[in-house]
C-alpha cells in the first residue's frame, strides 16, 4: 500500500526535471539554435541519460516546445478575451491582445526561429493559427471602424506587425531594448494607423486596467 506513495517523489522530481529542461531549451535555443542536446543537459543541470529519457532526441524536445508554445498562447488568447470590456474599441482590444501575449513572446519567437530548419513552416502556422486569426480579426474590424488604415489587407498588415514583434523581442533578448510589452504595443498600434498621442492613451489605459487586475498566477 506504501509503493504509490513512495512514488509520488519520483514523480515529482520527474516532472521538475522535465519543466527544468523545457526552460532551459527555450532560453538556450533563443541565443544559440545549433546548440546540442548534451550542451542543454549540461545548462539543465540534469546528466544526459535524464534528458534523453524525456526526449529521446531534438525532433522530440522541439515538438514538446511547440506544445508548451501553445497552450500558453490558447491561455493568452482566453486571458485577453475574458478581460474585454463590453463593445470594446478594436484599438483597445488589440492592445490587450498584446500585452496578454507579451508574456508568451519569447516562445513565440523561438518557434519562429526554428519554423525552416526544425519544426517546419506548417507545424509553427499550426500553432500560431488562432493568434494570427485573432489579430487578423481586430484588424479587418479597426479598418472599418476607421481607426486602422486600410492601406494594406487585414492579414498582410496582420503579418508585418507580427515581423515587427518578433523583432523588438530579438532587440529585448539582446539586452538592446527594455520593454515590459508597452513600448511594443504603441508601436504596433501607431503602425497600425493610429495617432501616436493616442496609442499612447490607449496603451496606458490598458495598462493600468492590466496591473490592477492581473491574470490567476501573475506576478
Amino acid at each position: 500500500m506504501t509503493k504509490p506513495l513512495a512514488r509520488e517523489p519520483q514523480r515529482r522530481n520527474s516532472r521538475s526535471n522535465r519543466a527544468r529542461i523545457l526552460a532551459t531549451a527555450r532560453r538556450e535555443l533563443g541565443r544559440n539554435p545549433d546548440v546540442t542536446l548534451e550542451e542543454l543537459a549540461r545548462a539543465s543541470g540534469v546528466v544526459r541519460r535524464t534528458l534523453f529519457g524525456h526526449f529521446p532526441g531534438r525532433p522530440a524536445l522541439l515538438e514538446a516546445l511547440a506544445d508548451e508554445a501553445s497552450e500558453a498562447l490558447r491561455g493568452a488568447l482566453a486571458a485577453a478575451e475574458e478581460s474585454a470590456e463590453p463593445e470594446e474599441s478594436a484599438e483597445r482590444a488589440f492592445a490587450r491582445y498584446m500585452f496578454s501575449t507579451w508574456p508568451v513572446g519569447d516562445r513565440y519567437r523561438l518557434l519562429l526561429a526554428l519554423a525552416r530548419r526544425d519544426l517546419g513552416m506548417e507545424r509553427v502556422a499550426e500553432v500560431l493559427a488562432p493568434a494570427r486569426a485573432v489579430v487578423a480579426a481586430l484588424l479587418e474590424r479597426g479598418q472599418r471602424d476607421g481607426v486602422f488604415h486600410a492601406y494594406l489587407p487585414p492579414a498582410v498588415l496582420s503579418a508585418g506587425l507580427e515581423a515587427m514583434t518578433v523583432a523588438l523581442l530579438e532587440e529585448v533578448n539582446a539586452g538592446a531594448l527594455e520593454d515590459d510589452g508597452t513600448r511594443t504595443t504603441v508601436a504596433a498600434l501607431i503602425a497600425a494607423g493610429v495617432p501616436q498621442a493616442r496609442a499612447r492613451l490607449v496603451v496606458d489605459e490598458v495598462a493600468a486596467q492590466t496591473a490592477a487586475h492581473p491574470e490567476p498566477g501573475d506576478d
